[in-house]
């Protein structure tokens, strides 16, 4: 019996050392978050808000294109360096929004991220 009681134990010992693994829960799990593309619908209320004043259809105030459509915007990335002018220190020339302060960094850091996923306008 005690020989039994032996094995069976030595049984059990070997099955749970096989089982066992080092592997926990987080290994198994992606840890990076899905890359989200930034599209023209997150970055539209900054430019309704800071540039539809003067750039809007048609024109004011000297603007020399409106920005109102995600043509006009994504145009205006590609062609006109909406991101230079909005980049720049106010006062600089050129800089945008004219006369007035210079974006926060983060609107500004969307729209290049805007640009550098491709000028999608939705996902």
């Amino acid at each position: 019996m005690k020989k039994i009681y032996s094995i069976s134990i030595l049984t059990f010992s070997v099955v749970l050392l096989f089982n066992c693994t080092n592997v926990s829960e987080s290994d198994l799990v992606n840890s990076q978050p899905p890359q989200v593309l930034t599209t023209y619908q997150d970055i539209k209320a900054t430019i309704d808000n800071n540039c539809i004043g003067c750039h809007k259809s048609p024109p004011a105030n000297g603007a020399n294109t409106s920005l109102i459509t995600f043509d006009n915007v994504k145009n205006a990335v590609l062609n006109n360096n909406l991101i230079g002018r909005i980049s720049a220190q106010a006062g600089d020339a050129g800089a945008m929004p004219f006369g007035g302060p210079r974006l926060p960094q983060n609107l500004i850091d969307q729209i290049i991220k805007w640009e550098d996923d491709g000028l999608l306008e939705n996902q």
